[in-house]
């Protein structure tokens, strides 16, 4: 035994009734910041085994293709990408960057962390932050709350 599928109800128009806004008309919603390239982009990624770390909409603010060349640096969960023709890693083709294993170590990231992303297209810079320094300038401001303290 099948059972017959359920007519969908799809209400009419109402003859007395006016139609609220047709397409296209009506005035246009204010934009809350004007329209351009915003200061600082951010974004979420994850290390994988390789180093690779993607967030495409950073790399995209950045306007970075395949084949730009990058300098990095790093200091205690810190990672700093600048474009620089005379760079030593090269972005791939696909929106992502890698970060070179003695670079990882230096600044004491690991495969399956995971960072905030910081792209600043007028400095031509990515930043990547460790959740742990993260967590430290949170708990620096009082957002998060420590041991024995109140926020």
């Amino acid at each position: 035994m099948t059972a017959r599928p359920v007519a969908p109800v799809i209400p009419g128009a109402s003859p007395g009734r006016r139609r609220q806004g047709a397409l296209g008309t009506g005035r246009l919603m204010p934009l809350a910041s004007p329209p351009g390239r915003p200061e600082v982009v951010y974004g979420f990624g994850r290390i994988d085994a390789s180093g690779r770390v993607a967030d495409r909409a950073t790399i995209a603010a950045l306007g970075w293709r395949g084949g730009d060349r990058l300098t990095l640096t790093a200091e205690a969960g810190v990672m700093i990408a600048r474009r620089d023709p005379g760079g030593m890693v090269t972005v791939p083709a696909r929106p992502y960057i890698v970060i070179p294993a003695a670079l990882r170590s230096r600044c004491g990231l690991r495969a399956g962390d995971h960072v905030l992303l910081a792209a600043s297209p007028g400095e031509d810079k990515l930043t990547a932050y460790s959740f742990a320094v993260v967590d430290q300038a949170m708990r620096a401001h009082a957002l998060v709350p420590a041991e024995g303290r109140q926020p």
